[in-house]
């Protein structure tokens, strides 16, 4: 995979500089994970990062749709070398980049080690190249989400107050601990009903965690933390811009959900 480096291209690199890779995941699909990196990025993109969102979803994907996109070139014809990757990164409002994947493409469903190499070659081509990169993987625990996760400086888990989602939220986050031994896993609580909500939701999740998950760990291992970087109102803003297809943070800019995002952003960047 060729890709062009002069200053006028998407590659262009910053001397010294290597992005901060977050991947944003979920134990269940439709808790709002793609809502989130598509907002979370245009808000860090304000900020003045260089942010790309890349499209890890590779069987599902739908960053395309909830950015109202219509690529002619995605990574399907970037692993099957029908196109360079800098083709394949595209402007998307909000002022960031995307590299779209396709959708309903079975072959991509597994990780093969051809799909393993091929991702683990564009994260460290776009690395050197950007701020920020935001992973939107799948849903659940599969091997291509375990494996998109496991490339990210930082992992944010996305929950609704629904039962479901949390023991969902849970599993993920036992895997990731217990699997790629990892010792701090942010969270965002979406549609939450309440103030507070959220913070009551990662504390009865971090005692869950401490009792049963810690033990599992190789000793002597560090205190596993869950933090919490936000809570998102239910707001009817948010189905208004998914239905727009439009981000909420630049339709509706002073709808609370938005200001959740936009104090989800700062904390994101803080040193």
């Amino acid at each position: 995979m060729t890709t062009p480096t002069t200053s006028s291209s998407p590659l262009a690199a910053s001397a010294g500089k290597r992005a901060r890779i977050v991947a944003v995941t979920s134990g269940k699909g439709g808790v709002g994970k793609t809502f989130v990196s598509a907002n979370l990025a245009a808000a860090l993109a304000r900020m003045g990062e260089r942010v790309l969102v890349l499209d890890a979803d590779l069987g599902l994907a739908n960053l395309d749709v909830v950015l109202n996109l219509s690529p002619k070139i995605t990574l399907h014809d970037v692993f099957t070398g029908r196109a360079q990757l800098a083709d394949a990164i595209l402007p998307a409002p909000g002022g960031f980049s995307v590299l779209l994947a396709g959708s309903g493409l079975v072959e991509y469903s597994r990780l093969t080690p051809e799909v393993r190499d091929q991702l683990l070659e564009i994260i460290e081509t776009v690395a050197p190249r950007f701020d920020r990169i935001i992973i939107d993987t799948g849903a659940g625990i599969s091997d291509v989400v375990l494996y998109a996760v496991s490339l990210a400086d930082e992992v944010l888990v996305v929950a609704t107050p629904e039962p479901t989602s949390l023991t969902d939220a849970y599993a993920t986050i036992k895997v990731l601990a217990t699997q790629q031994q990892r010792h701090a896993v942010l969270m965002v609580v979406n549609q939450v009903g309440r103030a507070g909500e959220g913070r009551a939701i990662r504390s009865q999740l971090q005692q869950v965690v401490d009792r049963f998950v810690t033990p599992m760990l190789a000793a002597p291992a560090q205190p596993f933390r869950l933090e919490l970087i936000g809570e998102i109102p239910s707001d009817p803003s948010v189905r208004e811009a998914v239905q727009k297809r439009q981000l909420m943070i630049e339709t509706f800019p002073g709808c609370e959900a938005a200001k959740a995002i936009v104090a989800m952003a700062t904390r994101l960047s803080s040193p």
